[in-house]
């Protein structure tokens, strides 16, 4: 990047990140620090990716760049994703404005244009590097924290965690947060997120304007559940989210098609359409008792085979049809975040 002299100093970057849950030293985590111990193994793996976390903020004074200082991780040479560049994307409101990318590099700086105009504008950093953002500044002007929004707090699997999008802005959570403008925080653990109730405790200490648990896949052949199991999982996960979060609007979506499982029994005889009755009875046995601000998203006809890219996880159109059905769903709910 070429030295300029109309760049402004260095800023925190601290004010400027949105999507983070938990401060483990300095670097945003997925999992409470100081709660790792409860939590299986490969959902403590997965909570040190920053996914979803991103950078929201506006331009002043006729900024026309801004520049991040970050630190990543670099493959070695023997990985096969030791070239992989680092990918930093720039969206408004209306959309994405431009991609920018950098050769993989152990700290470094990226300058990406603006368009001109005050924004809101929205960085999404390489996830799967880990990048820690160092700082960041304007070029030719200023820029600003974006102002706060609220805040939800989305929990679920590999399907949340944004697996087969093809960018960290096209998951569903990513998507319906956008269209709502909703500051998203995502909990998606790949491989896990099978109703830990350690989970639901560290979700029930989280502040949160808005919750959503989109979990069950895993239920069915990672640590396989018995129908009777996944209901009195579901239960005493809802119970503890509530313990923390009485009044929050919470949006329960069960788990959406997966051709291979829907009638294939798993190991304690249950198949995954029986296990998606499970969740859902339990959700709505307890709007049934009185839980008002508890809404049930039924995920099995959400998304046809043709939105799969592998049969389990969704595409890019799959994730954007998946983020908009929980959109539409929140707002027939009246939880729009106004």
């Amino acid at each position: 990047m070429d030295a300029d002299t109309t760049a402004t100093a260095w800023l925190d970057p601290q004010p400027f990140l949105r999507g983070v849950a938990w401060l483990d030293r300095g670097r945003p985590v997925r999992a409470d620090p100081a709660d790792t111990l409860r939590l299986p193994r490969d959902t403590g793996e997965r909570a040190t990716l920053p996914i979803g976390v991103r950078l929201e903020f506006t331009a002043e004074d006729g900024a026309r760049a801004v520049d991040i200082r970050y630190r990543a991780a670099v493959p070695g040479p023997t990985d096969a994703l030791r070239d992989l560049a680092h990918g930093f994307a720039l969206w408004d409101r209306h959309g994405l404005v431009r991609e920018v990318w950098t050769d993989p590099a152990p700290e470094a700086v990226v300058r990406i244009g603006l368009p001109g105009g005050p924004g809101p504008f929205t960085v999404h950093p390489p996830e799967a590097q880990s990048p820690r953002i160092l700082g960041l500044r304007g070029v030719g002007g200023r820029v600003a924290p974006a102002p706060a929004a609220p805040r939800w707090v989305v929990h679920g699997d590999s399907i949340t965690e944004g697996w087969w999008s093809t960018r960290p802005a096209h998951g569903w959570p990513a998507v319906a947060g956008r269209v709502l403008g909703w500051d998203t925080v995502n909990l998606g653990y790949a491989g896990a997120a099978r109703g830990e109730l350690a989970t639901a405790e560290q979700l029930a200490a989280l502040p949160a304007d808005a919750l959503t648990l989109a979990f069950g896949t895993n239920c069915w052949s990672r640590v396989p559940h018995s129908v009777p199991l996944l209901y009195e999982t579901t239960r005493a996960f809802l119970d503890l989210v509530r313990q923390g979060h009485p009044r929050t609007p919470l949006l329960l979506v069960s788990p959406v098609l997966r051709p291979d499982a829907e009638r294939t029994p798993n190991r304690l005889g249950a198949t995954l359409g029986a296990l998606r009755d499970a969740m859902e009875r339990a959700a709505r046995d307890r709007i049934a008792a009185g839980d008002g601000r508890l809404v049930l998203l039924p995920g099995r006809d959400l998304l046809g085979p043709e939105h799969l890219a592998d049969g389990l996880h969704p595409n890019d159109a799959g994730h954007r049809v998946l983020g908009l059905a929980v959109v539409t769903a929140l707002r027939r709910a009246g939880f729009d975040g106004s």
